[in-house]
């Protein structure tokens, strides 16, 4: 085993998750225009996106057994090409089926980028020593951010769905062309098992993740409702709330991997805990746009951290080898991001959504703690 990655290996492992992020944060502005060119109503939206989801988690399964058979750099390479070639599609297709099937093909090449990515990434951390996760994730963020104003920008100037597309896909091959020289193309060790159900850790790791992703889809999909439903925040300005979200959990991971070395993982995860859950009560229960925004920042904050030092962990447990545990991890993490606005909902159906919002604080808490009281030898 090398005793230091390459340089160039750490880099592209960044430009592997900024892609991702960026070509989501692609598609998010274009949804309204696919929504009435294929003549849906909300609900009929609601089960085409479902395809995405379902996609991604159909994926990463098969893209741990693949990478582990043939090396991360070929699922990666071909997921990045099929998301990238079904992007324009999502542009330009009219029916739902045809826009069900082309989000299913996106979902699932977005999933098995992914899962091959933090696979490589794992291994590039373990080798350079210092923590790096936290580094590695706040490039997806990155990519989000840099996708949805590029995005915003381009159609804001006149610019057609479909070319924006275009352009999005011009950007993301010029990261992706000499990024995708390093990804690594080492399979795992002859003999070793590529597929399990998760056991042990492995699904206390997992169900941590479940968790914070299901927080980050909670600020997705239901903090502008929030707002201006619960609060009666014009409805121009709700979307603020995951703004703030987003930049401070952008901001925290670049600064996560200094913070774990300072700290410590446990203390970093119980701290991300209580300032996760302290800013989602503030947010919830706090009157005013201020003190609203300041709580999602918190909630980004605190959350940033606890999947990348969940991957690490997976990484290092020994109950399975990384190129099982890795997607299973990552399957029950964005299992979490497509149930949980789902669950939530139907909490707040019978309660109310400032009730959901507080369960999720709750929940946020004792995942950090449980994450924190880990042990891998």
């Amino acid at each position: 085993m090398r005793s230091k990655p390459d340089t160039l290996e750490q880099a592209a492992t960044r430009a592997a998750f900024f892609i991702p992020g960026f070509v989501i944060a692609a598609w998010a502005p274009i949804v309204p225009y696919a929504k009435v060119r294929a003549g849906l109503d909300d609900a009929a939206l609601g089960a085409v996106l479902l395809c995405l989801g379902l996609g991604s988690l159909a994926a990463m399964p098969a893209a741990g057994v693949l990478a582990a058979r043939h090396g991360c750099r070929p699922v990666m390479v071909t997921g990045t090409a099929l998301m990238l070639a079904a992007l324009p599609l999502l542009a330009v297709v009219s029916t739902p089926w045809l826009l069900g099937a082309t989000l299913l093909v996106f979902g699932a090449a977005i999933g098995a980028m992914d899962c091959a990515t933090n696979i490589q990434a794992v291994a590039v951390a373990r080798e350079a020593g210092p923590p790096m996760m936290s580094g590695f994730h706040a490039f997806y963020s990155i990519g989000s951010l840099a996708g949805a104003a590029g995005a915003a920008l381009l159609l804001t100037a006149g610019a057609s769905a479909l070319a924006m597309t275009f352009v999005a896909v011009a950007a993301s091959v010029l990261v992706a062309l000499p990024a995708a020289a390093a990804w690594r193309r080492s399979a795992a060790a002859a003999g070793t098992r590529s597929f399990a159900l998760p056991r042990g850790v492995v699904v206390v790791i997992g169900g941590v993740c479940f968790i914070s992703f299901l927080a980050e889809g909670a600020m997705l999909d239901w903090s502008a409702v929030f707002m201006h439903e619960v609060r009666q925040v014009h409805i121009s300005r709700a979307g603020w709330g995951f703004v703030a979200f987003n930049l401070a959990m952008t901001v925290a991971r670049l600064a996560g991997d200094r913070t774990i070395a300072g700290l410590g993982r446990t203390r970093t995860l119980l701290a991300g805990g209580l300032v996760a859950s302290g800013g989602l009560v503030l947010a919830t229960l706090a009157p005013g746009f201020a003190p609203m925004l300041a709580g999602y920042a918190l909630v980004g904050m605190g959350c940033a951290n606890i999947v990348p030092a969940m991957f690490t962990l997976a990484g290092r447990q020994t109950r399975m080898p990384e190129s099982m545990a890795i997607p299973a991890v990552a399957t029950m993490g964005y299992t979490g991001v497509l149930l949980g606005p789902a669950l939530i909902g139907f909490v707040a159906h019978g309660s109310s959504l400032t009730i959901a919002f507080l369960l999720v604080a709750v929940a946020v808490l004792v995942a950090a703690a449980v994450g924190a009281a880990i042990r891998i030898r």
